[in-house]
């Protein structure tokens, strides 16, 4: 060999960029060289433990993820159904109003059918009384036309209160006077001024009665 020639040694000496077989540095990102013992600082290796702990926060994460997925669905079925329960509620509200109005129309329509055989002996007693002028055929009129209205009454489910013979009750009678009675009829309705009427459980009007008082011991002496 020339002693001339450069040695291996000589280049790599006199070429900085070639680095020797032998050489542990490394380069980093900024292109400069790094020995092993500055990598491994940037670079922990971390323990078992920490690994465990990140792998259970990731799987309590997803956990709760999922839950919070899950609520977000129930609170929409949840939504979802209520409108649907609260539409079905106003459309049940309705019908029901309806039917009751219906009803009430209904029984006024009933009452005013009733009431029509009232006006047709009415009309019958005016003409025989302008055909004859008798009291009696009058009176039979009158009388007709009186029944026709308390069967128009009670056909709606109005009833009269009982009155003379009954004891005397504060709810249902009023008292315009009294009259004297043995002890056995005290506190007894003896006459009746105005008939009382109640429909169904409420009263309509309350009857007009006078009412039985016993005589005491030293006024029958």
């Amino acid at each position: 060999m020339n002693e001339t020639d450069p040695t291996l040694e000589e280049f790599a000496e006199s070429d900085p960029y070639t680095i020797p077989t032998n050489d542990k540095r490394r380069f980093n990102q900024q292109g400069d060289r790094v020995d092993g013992a500055e990598k491994m600082a940037k670079d922990p290796v971390r323990s078992t433990r920490e690994i465990e702990l990140e792998t259970s926060l990731k799987i309590e994460t997803e956990r709760r993820e999922a839950a919070e997925s899950k609520l977000i669905g129930v609170q929409t079925k949840f939504d979802v159904a209520k409108a649907g329960l609260e539409k079905e509620t106003a459309d049940m509200r309705s019908r029901l109003m309806k039917t009751l109005e219906d009803r009430a129309k209904q029984g006024q329509l009933n009452f005013l059918a009733a009431l029509l055989p009232v006006l047709d002996n009415l009309n019958l007693a005016i003409g025989a009384s302008e055909k004859d002028a008798s009291f009696e055929l009058l009176l039979g009129g009158v009388k007709g036309t009186a029944r026709s209205f308390e069967q128009a009454l009670t056909s709606v489910g109005v009833e009269p209160v009982p009155s003379v013979g009954a004891d005397f009750d504060p709810e249902l009678h009023e008292a315009i006077d009294t009259s004297e009675v043995d002890f056995d009829q005290d506190g007894k309705v003896t006459a009746e001024y105005s008939q009382g009427y109640k429909f169904g459980d409420r009263l309509l009007r309350p009857a007009r009665v006078q009412v039985g008082k016993a005589m005491t011991q030293s006024a029958s002496e």
